[in-house]
């Protein structure tokens, strides 16, 4: 699947309907988001049915803040409607692989079920 630019406009749309979202926040004048973009985009092409979406945090400040990017380029990967990964800096394409499917490969019922304990602890 292609990559998608994601911003207020469509991002509530895609993040309630589909399993797996992969995000990465980026700005045009930053030299390490340049470097990973190929990476982010050969990656997406070996997971069809996963989203991967590019947000510019210089035109989506507002989504930026609601999931409080600090540093470029950060990478989420968001399943079920949960943050389950958050990366700030480059990632190599090995790496990225290996996140994205021990995400797919989750039991989410019990990533639900550690979220609540953590939650009920708190």
């Amino acid at each position: 699947m292609a990559l998608i630019d994601i911003g207020d406009h469509n991002f509530r749309e895609i993040y309630q309907n589909n399993d797996i979202v992969v995000l990465d926040f980026w700005a045009s004048w930053c030299g390490p988001c340049h470097q990973f973009m190929p990476i982010f985009e050969e990656v997406s092409q070996q997971f069809p049915d996963i989203i991967f979406g590019k947000v510019d945090t210089e035109q989506e400040q507002k989504l930026s803040a609601y999931f409080s990017v600090r540093g470029i380029p950060t990478v989420l990967i968001i399943r079920e409607e949960l943050e389950l990964f958050r990366h700030s800096g480059v990632l190599d394409s090995a790496s990225l692989k290996s996140v994205i499917k021990q995400i797919q490969q989750a039991d989410m019922d019990e990533v639900k079920k550690k979220i609540e304990a953590e939650e009920a602890q708190s």
